[in-house]
């Protein structure tokens, strides 16, 4: 790992440490118990899928989202969508990167944004730009695409898992399912709808101790009343390809219907 990145990390995991309480979810830290994690835009239905490939989304922003197209969209139906959200450090590719392969397999529409800062915005104290990128990036996307409105997601690896159940939590009459890959918290915020979350964690996490994240908040959503599938698997922080397999055979998504 690039030192840039390792020390982005550790200090994203020192400042997340040094408050974290048992019930993360219900009282979470680094984020504010409002409706600033409200997205606003939502599927038309209408459109027609642009060639497959990578493309920046085209908004005139700095470190632009991507739009990743699988092969084989191009007849009629609406196609699942699956928001992609890169660790501390990293951007937009990287938020594509364990997802892209599965994605042109199974017909996944990827959106793969980056953060404003070096990480997201939740994770440092509070919601705010990256939302509004965020929910931008989403309108183009749903004015353009013919995404299925029943087949919405956002999943994460390390601060963007993190990110991924704040986001996924407070927009659960958009987001279906939740993919968590490694997290560390989850960011406070007003809850809407009850979406399922998958959560995946390595037991040798130095980044991101299990212990003292997974393990405390898989059991507080599940006593909130979230369904939630757990893997905790033998490695570091990482995703391992079977781990991302595992998260896209659990979204049940397969291409236009």
């Amino acid at each position: 790992m690039p030192d840039r990145r390792r020390f982005l990390m550790a200090g994203a995991l020192a400042a997340l440490l040094t408050g974290c309480a048992a019930a993360l979810p219900g009282g979470a830290q680094g984020g504010r118990r409002d409706s600033a994690a409200a997205l606003t835009a939502r599927p038309a239905g209408t459109g027609t899928a642009p060639p497959a490939g990578t493309a920046p989304l085209g908004l005139g922003v700095s470190r632009e989202p991507l739009l990743h197209v699988p092969p084989g969209l191009d007849g009629d139906g609406v196609v699942p969508l699956l928001v992609a959200l890169h660790g501390a450090g990293g951007d937009a590719a990287a938020g594509l990167a364990p997802l892209r392969a599965l994605a042109d397999e199974r017909g996944l529409l990827l959106l793969a944004p980056s953060s404003r800062g070096p990480t997201w915005d939740a994770v440092r104290g509070g919601y705010g730009a990256d939302v509004g990128l965020l929910d931008q990036a989403l309108d183009r996307v749903f004015a353009t695409v013919p995404v299925d409105g029943d087949r919405v997601a956002v999943s994460g690896f390390s601060d963007g898992a993190s990110y991924a159940l704040g986001l996924g939590l407070a927009n659960g009459a958009l987001f279906r399912r939740v993919v968590a890959f490694s997290p560390g918290f989850v960011p406070g915020g007003q809850r809407v709808g009850r979406p399922a979350v998958y959560v995946a964690h390595g037991d040798a996490d130095q980044v991101l101790p299990v212990a003292r994240t997974s393990r405390r908040i898989v059991p507080a959503l599940e006593a909130d009343g979230y369904d939630v599938t757990y893997r905790e698997f033998a490695g570091p922080h990482t995703v391992p390809p079977e781990v991302a397999r595992e998260a896209v055979d659990w979204l049940g998504w397969n291409g236009p219907r």
